[in-house]
C-alpha cells in the first residue's frame, strides 16, 4: 500500500510560523505588497501558490500578475524559508508519528510518501529538521511546486511511485491527511483517504473520509486493520 502522508497538521503541528513568514517575505519582496499579513486568507490544506494568490488577490494585486512572476514568488518563499527555518523542528512532531513511521518502515507492505500543499524544497527541509525525512525518500510524493491545484496532486503521487506507463494502482493508494481539502484531493483521483483530527478541523468535520482518527497512535490502530 502507498500511503501519501500531509505534514502540516498531520506530521507536525504548530510548525508553520516560519513558513508564514516566509511567504509573506516573498509576496512584499516579489510584488511590492506593503503588508501582505493585513490580509486574512484560510491556509489549512491549501497549496503554496494558492494561499500566496489569495492573500495577494485579497492585498489588491490581479491574478494575472500574479501568475507572471509565480516562479519568482516560489524561489523568494524557498529562499526566505530557508533563512528563516529553525535548526531543530523536533518539538513540533505529532505525537505518535514517530513510531507509526518506524512501524511502517518495517513493513515491506507499506509505503510512505508525501502528498503536501508545501514547495518540495520546504517539505523536505521541514521534515528533515524534525528528524523524520528518512522516512519519506527523494523523487517520491507530490508537493505544491507540481501545481498550486490539490487535486491534481494525486495522479502526480501515484505515477512517481509506479511510472507514467503504470502508475500506482488507485486500490492500493490511501491520503493521510488533516483537512476536508485532503478528502477532496483524494476523491478527485478516486482514492481512500484517512482524516486525521490533530489540525485545524474536529472529527465532525472529516467524516466524509472513509476513516477518522482522533490521532496517529489511532491511525496506526486503523492501518493495521485496512492491511490485515
Amino acid at each position: 500500500m502507498l500511503l501519501l502522508f500531509d505534514i502540516d497538521g498531520t506530521l507536525l503541528l504548530r510548525a508553520s510560523a516560519a513558513h508564514r513568514a516566509a511567504l509573506l517575505d516573498a509576496l512584499h519582496g516579489v510584488y511590492g505588497l506593503s503588508d501582505p499579513g493585513a490580509a486574512t486568507v484560510l491556509a489549512a490544506g491549501r497549496t503554496d501558490g494558492q494561499i500566496g494568490r489569495s492573500i495577494a488577490v485579497a492585498c489588491g494585486l490581479p491574478a494575472r500578475r500574479f501568475d507572471e512572476l509565480a516562479g519568482d514568488f516560489q524561489t523568494a518563499v524557498i529562499t526566505a524559508f530557508e533563512r528563516r527555518c529553525p535548526p531543530t523542528l523536533a518539538k513540533h512532531v505529532a505525537p505518535g508519528i514517530r513510531e507509526l513511521l518506524d512501524g511502517l518502515s518495517a513493513d515491506p507492505a507499506a509505503r510512505t510518501s508525501l502528498l503536501t500543499g508545501n514547495y518540495e524544497p520546504i517539505a523536505r527541509m521541514k521534515l528533515d529538521r524534525a528528524g523524520i525525512g528518512h522516512h519519506f525518500p527523494p523523487g517520491q510524493g507530490a508537493f505544491g511546486s507540481d501545481a498550486e491545484q490539490r487535486d491534481l496532486l494525486g495522479p502526480i503521487a501515484r505515477a512517481r511511485a509506479g511510472t507514467e506507463q503504470s502508475p500506482y494502482p488507485r486500490e492500493q493508494t490511501t491520503i493521510i491527511g488533516d483537512t476536508p481539502l485532503d478528502i477532496a484531493c483524494a476523491r478527485a483521483d478516486g482514492l481512500r483517504v484517512i482524516a486525521i483530527a490533530t489540525g485545524p478541523y474536529a472529527a465532525a468535520a472529516l467524516a466524509a473520509a472513509d476513516a477518522v482518527a482522533a490521532d496517529a497512535y489511532a491511525l496506526r490502530v486503523i492501518l493495521r486493520s485496512a492491511s490485515g
